[in-house]
């Protein structure tokens, strides 16, 4: 915009100050000060450019000059005052526009995540934030050792990298309960992963889980649980991978959805363990790192710290124990289900 298309209401006044400061040497009063700030209130809210709205002032103190008689410094100042009046209240109504789109924004995502929304409704506002609820979306949830709000650098330095690599590609960049969200297109597969490698730099080796693509408004609601029960049961199986895809995991939910019958599982295949000296953790432990191995003692030492000579003789003692044998494929999957229901059930740290 130019400073000829600036409407002249948004000088009112201004020549009539310049006059009266210039021929009295006087500073503008409270009131003019404040009819400043009003108006470049007005002028912001209408969408006009500030550089625009600057450079109409000067050319108006320009064309006001030579009429305006008395000392040239005080129309100087008459003209820093005004200048200065007219952008605080312009930059005020940014700042509460601002808040107005981040408070939107945030109602929306809050919505959207939790499905507080009459879906069509939801689908309407998710336009304006460049979602298209109608087709499938896939969620991202990076987990840092830091809890992230909408202003940490680390969101605006993966969104820098997005824009980058994909442009407007109809992703949404957030943040939820301290972590950091990436909502894409289901069809564009190569996004998520790309935000997960650069969530995982951002956020010093912080953890990402990656939800499957759902279709239909509530299909973010379901990839982000999805997500979110990849990155918990990471944390109850104790599996360090960087990048977790909640295609891979769907097992853990099938073998905790009947609780009492995983409970009852773990209790009847691992229970013994319990009497032998130092507790049944220390052995829970050997299973885990021996089935994590592929069942190779060695490897199961090396990640325990421990001699072959010592796993091997735990392996014995378990299978002394539960009758089980580790080494034995028609025992193994029992036992190795059992142990992953203890890992999930918090067992034996918790009573079942």
């Amino acid at each position: 915009m130019t400073e000829r298309e600036i409407p002249g209401r948004y000088l009112d006044g201004y020549a009539r100050i310049l006059t009266e400061v210039s021929a009295t040497g006087r500073r503008l009063t409270r009131g003019e000060i404040e009819s400043r700030r009003a108006l470049g209130e007005l002028a912001a809210e209408a969408g006009h450019g500030l550089r625009a709205l600057v450079n109409a002032h000067l050319a108006a103190a320009r064309a006001a000059w030579p009429a305006a008689p008395g000392s040239a410094d005080s129309t100087l100042a008459a003209v820093q005052q005004v200048v200065d009046a007219f952008a605080e209240g312009y930059e005020r109504a940014q700042r509460l526009a601002v808040r107005r789109e981040e408070a939107a924004r945030r109602e929306f995502i809050d919505d959207l995540l939790y499905g507080r929304s009459d879906l069509g409704r939801l689908a309407e506002r998710a336009e304006r934030f460049g979602l298209r609820l109608s087709h499938a979306h896939a969620v991202a949830v990076a987990q840092g050792p830091t809890a992230y709000d909408e202003g940490a650098p680390v969101i605006r330095q993966v969104e820098r990298a997005l824009i980058t690599r994909f442009g407007n590609r109809s992703v949404l960049l957030t943040t939820k309960d301290g972590r950091l969200l990436c909502i894409a297109p289901g069809h564009e597969a190569e996004i998520l992963p790309y935000f997960a490698k650069q969530a995982h730099a951002a956020t010093d080796g912080g953890r990402v889980a990656v939800g499957r693509p759902q279709p239909g408004p509530g299909g973010v609601v379901q990839s982000y649980e999805e997500a979110l029960n990849a990155l918990e049961m990471a944390e109850r199986l104790d599996i360090d991978d960087p990048v977790l895809h909640a295609a891979d995991l769907l097992v853990y939910p099938v073998l905790t959805r009947d609780r009492q019958a995983m409970a009852d599982l773990v209790l009847s295949t691992l229970g013994p363990l319990t009497t032998a000296r130092g507790g049944a953790q220390p052995l829970l432990d050997t299973l885990t790192a021996y089935f994590d191995s592929g069942c190779v003692a060695a490897e199961a030492a090396r990640r325990l710290s421990l001699s072959v000579r010592a796993v091997t003789y735990r392996l014995e003692r378990i299978h002394q124990l539960t009758g089980a044998n580790p080494a034995d494929p028609a025992h193994r999957y029992m036992l190795q289900t059992a142990v992953i229901g203890a890992r999930l059930l918090d067992w034996p740290a918790k009573e079942l």
